[in-house]
C-alpha cells in the first residue's frame, strides 16, 4: 500500500514534466547468524537491463566506485574483512583511461560484522554508488539491519545524492519495509555477463596476451636471449639420437618455459588474490611503488646495472639440467629463466605490474603470451634448423633493442606517478610535465637511434641500418606529435596517458590566454575546450544578467563518463563551441562533490525531509525540484528568471552533435525575441 501511495504521488508531483526521477537498481537485504558473535550483512539488487553499478573495487580516476558505510561503528561492532562482491564485469574506459569493474543484471555484496557490544539491537549501514547506462545517477540507500532476536525486518531508506540552490528544495527520500530472514541460506549471486560489455572483458584479456605476446618477442631480441636460441637448438638436434627425438626434446623444453612463467603468473595471483591485486593496482602508494619500480627496470635496461639472480641458483639448476631426460629438459629452461633474468626481469615484472592492474586471471595470461613468445622459436627451429642460417647474427643491435625497451619503461613509469597524482590531487605531475617529461624521454631516444647518443653497453658505430634510421624518425615524429599538446592540442593517441587539460597548470596551454581577456569573471574558471564555466549558479546567473545572455545549465559530474563524452566529442565540434564560448553563459553544477557545505547552509529539503549536507546534494535536489530528473549530462537553456527557452524540449541530454546544436540554436533565438 505504501508503494502505491508513493508512486501515486510522485505521478501527481511531476506529470507537468517531461523528464523522470529514476531509480533503476531495487534492493533488498538480509542477515544471517554465524556464530554468536558474528553475522553476515547481504545487499541485494536487481538492475534494469542496460544500466550497470560500479563496484567498490573501480580504479581511482574513473567511475565513482560504490562505498559501504556503517554508522556508529566504533565500540560496537568490527567489520570482518572488505565486503565481498558477486561476479562483476570489467571494460577499459576510454575516456578515463582506466579499467572500469561493474555489475549488471544483479549484484550482491556481504560484509561480515563481529558485535562488539552485546546491547546493538540493530546496525545502520549506507550505500552510496553511481548507475549509468547512457546517463549517471548517484544515489545513496540507507539500510537499518535488526539484529536476529530484536527484530525481524530491516528499514531501508533511500536518498538521492542531490540538493538545492536557492529556488525549489527537493530530495527524494523513500523508506519501505523489506522483509529480512533471521537466518537463512545466502548463496552468491551468480551474475550473467551482459551482452554489451562481454566482448570488451573477452577484449581486456586478448590485449593482455597480446601485449604480453610481443613483450615476450621484444624479449628474444635482447643479448641474455637471442644468443641462446642456435646454442640450444643444436643441443637438441645433434645430441638426440634420431631428428624426432630432437624435436621431441626440443617442444618439451618449449612447454617447460611455459609452465615455469605460468606457474609465476599463478603464484602471484593466488599469493595476493585476484581482488587484492586490483585493490593494489588502485592504491595511491602502489601506483608509487610500481612508479619506482618501472624506474629501476628501465635504468637497468639502459646499462646503469644489472638485475641479476644469485649465480648460486643457477649454478645448481645448471647442474641437475644433466640429469638428462624430461627433468633434465626442465631444468634446462628454468636455467635459461635464470640466466635470461637481467633481460628478461624488467619485462617481466612490467607485465606483471600491468596485469596487476586487472586482476582476475591477467597475469597467468599475461605469463603465457610471454612464455608463449619466448618459447615457439625453440620448437620450431628445432623442427626446421634450416631456419638457423637465416636469423642474423648477434651483435651490438642486441643491446639496442634492450635500451630502447629501458626508454619506454622509463615513459610507462610515469603513468603511474600521474595516476597517485589524480587521487591525491597534489598538482605535482600536471600535464604539461607530464608532456614535457614525455617530449625529453621519447626525445633522447630519437638522438639514441641517430646515433648521437650511445651508453655504456653500446658497440662503436660506424653507420646506423637503415632499419634503425627508420625507427628513429618514427620516434622523432611522436617527440614531435607530442610538443603542440603543451599549447593545449589534446594528443588523441595517447588520450589515455597524460592527465587530463583540466589537470594542468595552464588550461589553455603553455602561452595561452583567455581570448585576449586579462582576468576571467568572477567565480568563473576554464572549463572543457577552454570555455568559460561557472560551477555556482548565483554566481552564473549574476554575470549573465551583466552580459546578457541565456544560461545554459549543465548537470554533471566528476565522474560522469558520458558527460566526457559529450564534452570531447559534440562540445568541441566546430559548429557547436562557439556557440558555447560566445552565446550563452554555460554553468556546470556538479552533482558528485562531496564536499560539505557550510553548517549555516546545511537545511532539510521541503519537500521530502531529506538532508541537504553537500555541495553535489544541493546541485542534484536543484535538478530534481525543478526538472524532474537525476540522470546526468542533463543541459538545460534558461532565460535570466530561469524560465525554460525551449518549450518543445526542454531539456537534452546524451545526443548528436546535429541535434545538440538544433537545441541550442532554437532557444537562443528563443531568448533573442
Amino acid at each position: 500500500m505504501k508503494k502505491i501511495l508513493f508512486i501515486l504521488f510522485a505521478f501527481l508531483a511531476f506529470t507537468k514534466a517531461d523528464a523522470q526521477v529514476l531509480d533503476p537498481a531495487k534492493w533488498t537485504t538480509s542477515i544471517e547468524k554465524k556464530s554468536e558473535t558474528n553475522y553476515i550483512l547481504t545487499f541485494n539488487a536487481v538492475i534494469e537491463k542496460d544500466w550497470h553499478i560500479y563496484s567498490q573495487f573501480t580504479p581511482d580516476g574513473g567511475p565513482l566506485p560504490l562505498e559501504i558505510i556503517f554508522k556508529d561503528q566504533k565500540g560496537n561492532f568490527d567489520l570482518v574483512g572488505k565486503a565481498k562482491e558477486s561476479k562483476t564485469t570489467k571494460a577499459f574506459n576510454d575516456v578515463f583511461g582506466v579499467d572500469e569493474i561493474f555489475f549488471h543484471d544483479k549484484a550482491q555484496i556481504q560484509q561480515e560484522i563481529k558485535l562488539i557490544n552485546t546491547k546493538v539491537t540493530a546496525i545502520q549501514a549506507e550505500l552510496n554508488y553511481q548507475i549509468c547506462k547512457e546517463v549517471c545517477i548517484n544515489l545513496e540507500k540507507k539500510f537499518t539491519f535488526k539484529i536476529p532476536g530484536a527484530a525481524a525486518t530491516a528499514v531501508t531508506t533511500e536518498k538521492l545524492a542531490v540538493t538545492d540552490t536557492k529556488l525549489d528544495n527537493v530530495k527524494t527520500d523513500t523508506a519501505a519495509a523489506i522483509t529480512v530472514t533471521a537466518k537463512e541460506d545466502i548463496k552468491p549471486v551468480e551474475n550473467k555477463t551482459a551482452e554489451q560489455p562481454k566482448p570488451a572483458t573477452e577484449k581486456g584479456l586478448w590485449s593482455i596476451f597480446f601485449i604480453a605476446f610481443f613483450s615476450g618477442f621484444a624479449a628474444l631480441l635482447t643479448p641474455c636471449v637471442f644468443p641462446m636460441i642456435p646454442m640450444t637448438v643444436s643441443f637438441f638436434t645433434k645430441q638426440s639420437k634420431t631428428k624426432a627425438a630432437g624435436i621431441r626434446n626440443a617442444i618439451i623444453y618449449g612447454i617447460s618455459i611455459i609452465l615455469i612463467y605460468v606457474l609465476l603468473g599463478f603464484v602471484v595471483t593466488w599469493i595476493f588474490g585476484a581482488d587484492a591485486l586490483n585493490a593494489l593496482s588502485t592504491n595511491v602508494y602502489f601506483n608509487i611503488i610500481f612508479f619506482v619500480l618501472l624506474i629501476v627496470f628501465g635504468a637497468s635496461f639502459l646499462g646503469a646495472f644489472e638485475i641479476m639472480l644469485p649465480n648460486s641458483w643457477a649454478n645448481k639448476v645448471d647442474s641437475q639440467a644433466d640429469r638428462g631426460g624430461i627433468i633434465g629438459i626442465l631444468f634446462m629452461a628454468l636455467a635459461l629463466a635464470i640466466v635470461s633474468f637481467s633481460c628478461t626481469g624488467p619485462i617481466v615484472g612490467t607485465l606483471l605490474v600491468d596485469a596487476a592492474s586487472k586482476g582476475g586471471i591477467a597475469p597467468i595470461i599475461g605469463m603465457f603470451g610471454f612464455s608463449l613468445a619466448l618459447a615457439l622459436p625453440f620448437m620450431l627451429f628445432a623442427m626446421f634448423p634450416g631456419w638457423l642460417h637465416s636469423l642474423p647474427k648477434s651483435g651490438g643491435w642486441l643491446n639496442t633493442v634492450k635500451v630502447v625497451l629501458g626508454f619506454l619503461e622509463l615513459a610507462f613509469a610515469f603513468k603511474f606517478l600521474s595516476n597517485a597524482d589524480l587521487v591525491l590531487q597534489l598538482h605535482l605531475l600536471e600535464r604539461e610535465v607530464f608532456l614535457v617529461i614525455w617530449i625529453a624521454v621519447f626525445g633522447t631516444l630519437a638522438f639514441y637511434l641517430f646515433g648521437k647518443v650511445t651508453l655504456p653497453h653500446d658497440s662503436p658505430l660506424t653507420h646506423i641500418s637503415v632499419g634503425r634510421l627508420s625507427l628513429g624518425l618514427l620516434v622523432l615524429s611522436f617527440t614531435i606529435y607530442l610538443i603542440p599538446g603543451l599549447w593545449g592540442a589534446p594528443l588523441k593517441l595517447i588520450s589515455a596517458f597524460p592527465p587530463p587539460m583540466e589537470y594542468s597548470e595552464s588550461p589553455l596551454g603553455v602561452g595561452g590566454s583567455n581570448a585576449g581577456n586579462t582576468a576571467l569573471p568572477e567565480g568563473a574558471k576554464l572549463g572543457p575546450n577552454q570555455i568559460v564555466v561557472f560551477d555556482d549558479y548565483d554566481k552564473g546567473l549574476a554575470y549573465a544578467k551583466t552580459v546578457n545572455k541565456p544560461i545554459m545549465l549543465d548537470f554533471t559530474g566528476h565522474a560522469c563518463v558520458n558527460c566526457r563524452r559529450m564534452e570531447n566529442n559534440v562540445w568541441s565540434t566546430v559548429n557547436v563551441l562557439p556557440i558555447l564560448k560566445n552565446d550563452v553563459v554555460v554553468i556546470s553544477l556538479y552533482v558528485d562533490d562531496k564536499r560539505p557545505l557550510p553548517k549555516d547552509e546545511q537545511f532539510t529539503s521541503k519537500s521530502t525531509g531529506a538532508e541537504i549536507e553537500t555541495i553535489g546534494d544541493k546541485w542534484t535536489d536543484f535538478m530534481i525540484s525543478k526538472y524532474n530528473t537525476n540522470t546526468q549530462p542533463l543541459y538545460v537553456l534558461t532565460d535570466l528568471q530561469g524560465n525554460n527557452l525551449n518549450e518543445k524540449q526542454p531539456t537534452i541530454s546524451y545526443v548528436s552533435v546535429e541535434e545538440y546544436e538544433t537545441w541550442l540554436k532554437a532557444g537562443i533565438s528563443n531568448f533573442k525575441k
